[in-house]
Order: structure tokens, then sequence, then C-alpha cells
């Protein structure tokens, strides 16, 4: 399965999102679909990327007009990186043995 990672302006922005679905047959718009955001961490907070879920999270379909886009990249699924920041479970202590 492709993942497609489109970079565009937006608001003055550069911005990057990451999709399941691309279709370029519009003659103006790359329409875009099946949006992927990272997950959250609960430690850390990114401000763009939170600026992003809030900003698109609800969108099913965007249509992004051509002359903001400025690079579309076509990601394997295992090409994709994970995030850099990893999850560490909390473990209870061990409950002492009554004899």
């Amino acid at each position: 399965m492709a993942l497609y990672r489109l970079h565009f302006s937006w608001k003055g922005k550069e911005v990057s999102l990451k999709a399941s679905s691309l279709d370029m047959t519009h003659p103006y718009f790359v329409s875009i679909k099946g949006l992927i955001f990272p997950e959250n961490s609960p430690l850390i907070i990114n401000p763009a990327a939170d600026e992003l879920k809030n900003e698109f999270r609800e969108s099913d379909h965007l249509m992004i007009p051509f002359q903001t886009v400025s690079l579309i990249e076509e990601l394997k699924e295992q090409d994709v990186k994970p995030s850099k920041v990893s999850r560490f479970p909390v473990m209870d202590s061990p409950q002492k043995k009554k004899d």
C-alpha cells in the first residue's frame, strides 16, 4: 500500500500532510483523502502538528490548488519512518509473595 506526502503552502507556511489516497485528475486541484496524522505523545507537544490536526482532522477530502503544491512524494508503507519518540510503559512493582 502506498502512502503520499504532499508539501504545499497554506496561510504563508510550508505544510506537509500524509494521506492514503491522492488523485490528480482534476485540472486545477490535487485531491487527497485519508489523512494520516502522527500519534499524540502525552509528553511532547508539537505546535505545528497540533495546528494541522486542529485544522484538518475533521476533513474527509481536501482539494489543494496545484499552484500551492511544491512536492508530492509516494512512500512505501515500510519506508515510512516511525516517530522518534518512544512510549515507555509504566510497570507496576512486583507484588511480594506471602508465605
